[in-house]
């Protein structure tokens, strides 16, 4: 490990722009002529439209134009759809309902788009969108997904009776039933998941431009993915053939999920700058972002598990209902299914698991991935079962754990899964000593005469990153292939520039991928350009979402760069004549091992370049591409500790400490890894405390839809976190790393419940634990 190089804490590179003030962010982009777009938006979480009449909104100063799903629907530009095919239990494929990025007949959710008014400024264009007259009929709602399923309920779509989308299952229900008959304990929880809002810091936002003359599109966009926004655009939407539209993704001011998918936005400004002849921006404000934006979680489900006389799990059966709101976004069926029945197992080795879910539509949000995307919903139905069951068979939560841990791998789960390699031990043991775990009792007995109650809550997770391969998630339903593309180009002057389909909003991969080419070829990162999400620039990608930017997309660079070694090597034996076998690359030179020979590295680039001089037969030129499909997914995993204290007369709680010991494989660098960490606890702790998208289950309002009514963590609901790893490599990779993305959201509500739980003496207690639920449970208990 060189000072930059792979292992090192080096500061990030993008950091500079952004604390400056230097970020180039879609809204940021002015092209000439650019006008601005204010979406018309259904007041009504269901409603047949009856019609539309812009007249008075197209005669108001600056009205460039209004255009609704009528026109949008004559000039053929189709459907948003779901990427991951599902099938129920019985064959049958999933019920997706039409989703019109304009809606013409019938809105579903309060937020529908129905209109796009565009104007030579925002202010016009507001005034406008309210001067746009839709009569709507309005028709009943519903918004609990469980109450959905009722006969005589709402209707959402003629697709899916019974506002069924599918009803699906994993494992062996007979071999799981058993188990449960069986068994000398079985403990039975109901779970609620409760639903979040993703709040990045910069809201959505999509610049659309036509241009007439070239007959091209260019559409400037927050997106996680931006090839596959071009690909979704160009193949089932309609809007431009894929070689005629270019997607731009600059600065992205985080994604956490919800900038994976195609929102009708980019569609509609995309179509509404040909129809209007002028470029057309659009920037969501933050009530927008709460209405539209693709929700998370929401999941209720029912759970039984059993354990033998010697406390070993034998079974566990899991029934999910997954309220998927009121349209299926591009990967909303994989996340109640393959992203987390497969998880269920956890790090503990079960015989014999079923699970079975139900989606279900309601008038509400879509919901899709959001940071951990199904894994953090398997693991707080797992971990929060797990306390439970240890508190009924009055054994320690830590014991109970570590005697079902998995500690043979390869894993075969019951539900797919292969785990490949880990040391579930090394994480708890680690977790526990930093936790002072032993400790707890007095200090639990401190607070108690202080008049606190204090506990303390563990969660050991594992999450499957890196989702692959293509050849398998293409089996089970996917739409697209999930490999990773890299281009490494080395310049005249020996600068590299790596070409990445992966996507950083926020990860740090200008620092991290800089660091992975400056450890193999001993040069500075600060010659070593990251380019990425312009499909002009890198031929093809699957962009970054689920952890996967390292194993996989790291990977791709690697396999470049290896081809790009191979031909450097040979360039220098050749100047140097010697044997290629003997070369060896180490601080920026090209050496012949054992000699003073040396080439530097950028008269070994130049020479490829001017070719006066190559070996017969190369071409000349040094720039090399890759495509990698990893063999399987990667498994991070670790142990979460966190002690509370409440306060019995307010139910306020205070988290006094919270411990994380993870398991990420290899690590590019420290630094970033603990950034990552400790953003994904804070999400997971503002769900657990704080976070709860609410609707009103009469007329489908949205309640929270504002800072006043949604609560985010702040500095003084964190504590300092202890965060460390002890690492097992990944074997499926050539790095041997796993991925640390979501951790921190995927182990944290577990363990903060559990914990508050403990303190208070009452196991019901549902997230998020604002202080009222908190007060009421505990006096309950009491």
């Amino acid at each position: 490990m060189g000072v930059e190089g792979i292992g090192a804490r080096v500061a990030r590179k993008e950091d500079k722009r952004f604390l400056t003030g230097k970020g180039r962010y879609t809204d940021d982009m002015s092209v000439p002529g650019m006008k601005y777009a204010i979406f018309v938006r259904s007041p009504y979480a269901h409603a047949k439209i009856r019609s539309i009449d812009a007249t008075a909104a197209k005669a108001m100063p600056g009205v460039i134009g209004v255009l609704d799903g009528k026109q949008l629907l004559a000039d053929g530009i189709g459907n948003l759809i779901c990427g991951w095919m599902i099938h129920s239990k019985d064959g049958s494929p999933m019920k997706m309902g039409a989703w019109r990025p304009l809606a013409h007949e019938t809105v579903r959710y309060v937020g529908d788009a129905v209109a796009i008014v565009v104007a030579d400024s925002v202010t016009e264009a507001k005034d406008a969108a309210e001067a746009v007259v839709v009569d709507y009929q309005e028709l009943p709602v519903v918004t609990d997904a469980t109450k959905a399923l009722e006969q005589g309920q709402p209707q959402l779509h003629p697709e899916a009776p019974n506002n069924l989308i599918f009803d699906w299952q994993i494992g062996d229900p007979a071999a799981t039933d058993k188990a449960i008959a069986s068994a000398a304990h079985v403990t039975e929880i109901t779970i609620h998941n409760n639903r979040l809002s993703p709040n990045p810091m910069e809201p959505r936002a999509t610049l659309g431009i036509y241009d007439g003359g070239d007959d091209h599109y260019t559409c400037y966009t927050t997106s996680q993915n931006p090839h596959v926004a071009r690909l979704v655009m160009s193949a089932f939407y309609n809007v431009a053939p894929e070689n005629k539209l270019r997607v731009i993704a600059p600065d992205v001011g985080g994604g956490f999920g919800s900038k994976i998918y195609i929102y009708p936005e980019e569609i509609v400004c995309l179509w509404a700058s040909k129809r209007t002849g002028v470029p057309v921006k659009w920037t969501s404000d933050r009530t927008e972002a709460f209405l539209t934006d693709a929700h998370g979680r929401d999941h209720l489900s029912k759970v039984k598990m059993a354990f033998d006389a010697n406390n070993r799990i034998i079974g566990l059966k899991v029934d999910t209902v997954a309220n998927l709101g009121a349209y299926m976004s591009l990967f909303s069926s994989a996340v109640p299914t393959y992203l987390y029945a497969t998880l269920l197992s956890g790090q503990y080795d079960i015989p014999a698991i079923h699970a079975n879910v139900r989606t279900v539509y309601t008038n509400t949000a879509p919901v899709d991935a959001y940071r951990g995307a199904g894994r953090p919903e398997a693991t707080y139905l797992l971990e929060r079962t797990m306390e439970t069951a240890a508190r009924e068979l009055g054994v320690s939560p830590a014991e109970l754990r570590r005697i079902n841990f998995i500690r043979s791998f390869p894993h075969q789960t019951p539900v797919i899964m292969n785990y490949d390699a880990g040391d579930y031990d090394a994480s708890l043991d680690a977790a526990m000593k930093a936790a002072d775990w032993n400790g707890f009792t007095a200090r639990k007995a401190e607070a108690a005469g202080r008049g606190m109650k204090r506990g303390i809550g563990m969660s050991c997770y594992i999450e499957a990153c890196g989702i692959a391969p293509s050849a398998a998630v293409g089996s089970l339903g996917a739409g697209v292939g999930l490999w990773e593309s890299a281009e490494v180009r080395v310049n005249a002057v020996g600068t590299i520039e790596v070409l990445t389909g992966s996507h950083s909003h926020g990860q740090g991969h200008e620092t991290t991928f800089a660091q992975l080419v400056a450890d193999r070829f001993g040069v500075p990162i600060d010659s070593v350009n990251i380019v990425h999400g312009d499909t002009d620039k890198v031929q093809m990608g699957m962009g970054t979402y689920g952890s996967r930017s390292g194993a996989v997309g790291m990977s791709a660079v690697v396999k470049a760069l290896d081809k790009v070694e191979a031909k450097a090597k040979k360039i220098a034996a050749h100047l140097m004549e010697a044997d290629e076998s003997d070369i060896v690359i180490e601080n920026g030179e090209l050496k012949v091992a054992g000699t003073d020979k040396t080439v530097p590295w950028f008269q070994m680039a130049l020479a490829a370049y001017t070719a006066h001089n190559l070996p017969p037969g190369m071409e000349p030129g040094l720039k090399e591409g890759a495509f990698y499909d990893p063999a399987n997914f990667t498994f991070p995993a670790g142990c979460y500790i966190c002690e509370v204290e409440v306060d019995p007369e307010t139910g306020v709680t205070k988290i006094i400490q919270f411990v994380a010991a993870d398991d990420f494989g290899n690590i590019i660098n420290p630094m970033i890894v603990e950034g990552q960490v400790h953003g994904g606890l804070a999400q997971g702790i503002g769900q657990a405390l704080l976070e709860n998208v609410h609707y009103d289950p009469e007329n489908g309002q949205l309640l929270t839809a504002s800072y006043m009514d949604y609560a985010m963590p702040r500095a003084d609901d964190l504590p300092s976190f202890k965060v460390s790893t002890s690492n097992t490599p990944c074997p499926n990779n050539p790095l041997g790393i796993k991925g640390c993305g979501e951790a921190g959201a995927i182990g944290s509500p577990p363990a903060l419940i559990n914990a508050i739980t403990d303190a208070i003496g009452n196991n019901r207690l549902t997230m998020p634990a604002t202080p009222q639920k908190v007060w009421a449970a505990a006096h309950a208990a009491n």
